[in-house]
């Protein structure tokens, strides 16, 4: 698996599922773009912090996330407030892709009002996907398939025309979720707020799920959304 994230949001929207693939031994990449330093950083700010201090908070509270998730973490630090596609970033993720040869990719969703870094981010991840199927395109390592690829839930769904139309089950994981989630100090404000978009998550993937799943009374939950058809061998 490879996450394609803005800052810490590998944490706050797709948590569950690192951490859910981690503890089933599978590898878990986090492509790191940015470290948030000046849009997601407002404690810092007015706490008087300058650039560089921030820069290695955020990226001290990244590294512990990462951890927590059983996840390894690559930082791009390519500056945020506006994050910037380029076709260097893009080559870089293309990389990422051959070295780890993901069988899925999760990154953001197209559309967010309220943060052009979010689009930005994945506009590359899309591209470095196709482009590190490519024979020709030029860089190591061997091309990839075409993995699968899941749009995390954004801060604003409704604004940003994101459907829940996958219910992760993360009951299981959400103590280790959660304890990521309090290795970013500097937006301690969300932890609240994630933790509730995990349990009305949860009560969707219950009224959704059937009758005889055996689900916990109390199931924690994320919403993702597929831009690409899903192949299956039967409907079920």
């Amino acid at each position: 698996m490879v996450v394609t994230a803005h800052a810490g949001d590998f944490v706050w929207r797709a948590g569950g599922a690192i951490a859910l693939a981690a503890s089933r031994g599978e590898k878990v990449t986090i492509a790191c773009l940015t470290f948030g330093e000046r849009g997601e950083s407002a404690k810092a700010w007015r706490e008087g912090k300058k650039l560089d201090e921030i820069k290695a908070i955020r990226r001290e509270e990244a590294e512990r996330a990462a951890a927590a998730l059983g996840a390894a973490v690559r930082f791009f630090d390519a500056g945020d407030y506006p994050l910037t596609a380029t076709a260097e970033l893009t080559d870089q993720l293309v990389t990422v892709y051959r070295e780890t040869q993901p069988d899925v990719v999760l990154t953001h969703p197209t559309e967010d009002p309220y943060n052009g870094d979010h689009p930005a981010a994945n506009r590359m991840a899309l591209e470095a996907r196709v482009l590190a199927q490519a024979i020709g395109y030029p860089g190591e390592g061997e091309i990839i398939g075409a993995p699968p690829v899941f749009y995390f839930e954004p801060h604003q769904p409704e604004m940003s025309g994101f459907r829940p139309e996958v219910l992760l089950d993360i009951t299981e994981v959400w103590e280790t979720k959660r304890a990521a989630m309090e290795c970013l100090g500097a937006q301690q404000h969300l932890w609240d707020y994630y933790t509730d978009l995990a349990v009305r998550r949860g009560v969707q993937l219950k009224r959704n799920a059937g009758p005889n799943l055996g689900l916990a009374h109390r199931t924690m939950a994320e919403a993702f959304m597929r831009p690409y058809p899903q192949i299956a061998k039967e409907l079920a």
